[in-house]
């Protein structure tokens, strides 16, 4: 795999053209994605035959950290202001639907939309990533909202905006559409659906019960366990939470026994609901559960 150092600089190179955009953002996005990249790697390998897309291929790998990290970067557009509300809508329009941002300070958005349109190994992932996009985009600025108004939702509410903003499915559309995962013959299935939201879910219920010190630190209440203590002040939240997370992964065991989905997808899901204890836990910034770490939320 291409060395950490030099991904990262090209990481950084790329971020330096957007308003913004912070070291964290690169260093997590590259962290990130060396963990998902080393445990499908044996999945890729195998469907590289097929496709004829290298696990090992610098390009594609740097693309894939460069989406992450546009992720991150947006999440903290919402939460922390980095950009004037009509250079994030901006933004938005670009990464989601295509029409060209004008604004100065944004480039590296069109350079990295232009660049997975050209390696997709499978054009209907590109506009799939599109719809995602809108979809995290969509999410971010819902939950803001909500956290800072009078009315506040309820539990369903929030989980269900939840599962867009951790932005799990932005990320399994972009490696779908770099390594030819076949992803959008596979949404097609229910189970495969059902998995998504699965996963998703149990990934918005791992960041929250890990971030939730940092966020009531911060003040900030888009996360599920300070919801419901406002909510329910008697409520023994962090145990409803860990019921709610362990409910989430005997389903989706369930899901992924009963349906044998095509590698490297078993591997990633199993990537991804290990992603607290494996990747959270060794933050060296974005996800440090003490008061010393940067940014509290994951987008994925």
């Amino acid at each position: 795999m291409i060395p950490t150092e030099r991904a990262l600089q090209q990481v950084l190179e790329w971020g330096r053209s957007l308003t913004g955009f912070a070291d964290e953002h690169a260093v997590e996005a590259v962290r990130g994605g060396q963990y998902i990249l080393q445990r499908i790697h044996p999945g890729l390998r195998d469907t590289s035959a097929r496709t004829g897309r290298d696990p090992q291929d610098e390009t594609l790998i740097v693309a894939f950290y460069r989406e992450l990290a546009l992720l991150f970067w947006l999440d903290d557009c919402n939460d922390l202001g980095l950009i004037a509300p009509e250079e994030l809508a901006a933004v938005e329009q670009e990464l989601g639907q295509g029409v060209p941002c004008a604004l100065p300070g944004f480039e590296g958005c069109a350079v990295l939309r232009a660049s997975l349109a050209a390696l997709a190994y499978d054009r209907r992932d590109y506009a799939q990533l599109l719809d995602d996009t809108r979809c995290y985009c969509g999410a971010l600025r819902a939950g803001h909202a909500q956290a800072a108004g009078a009315e506040r939702w309820s539990y369903a509410e929030y989980l269900h905006n939840g599962i867009d903003s951790i932005a799990y499915t932005n990320v399994f559309c972009c490696l779908s559409l770099l390594w030819g995962l076949d992803m959008a013959t596979l949404r097609a299935r229910p189970a495969f659906r059902q998995a998504l939201r699965l996963i998703s879910a149990i990934g918005r219920l791992q960041n929250d019960l890990h971030g939730r010190d940092k966020d009531r630190s911060a003040g900030e209440a888009d996360n599920a366990a300070i919801l419901l203590r406002q909510r329910y002040p008697a409520m023994p939240v962090v145990e409803f939470l860990n019921d709610e997370l362990a409910g989430h992964t005997r389903m989706l065991h369930r899901v992924m026994a009963e349906e044998r989905f095509p590698a490297p997808w078993g591997a990633l899901i199993e990537a991804m609901a290990a992603i607290r204890a494996q990747y959270y836990q060794t933050s060296t910034s974005r996800y440090r559960s003490d008061a010393a770490g940067g940014g509290q939320r994951a987008p994925a």
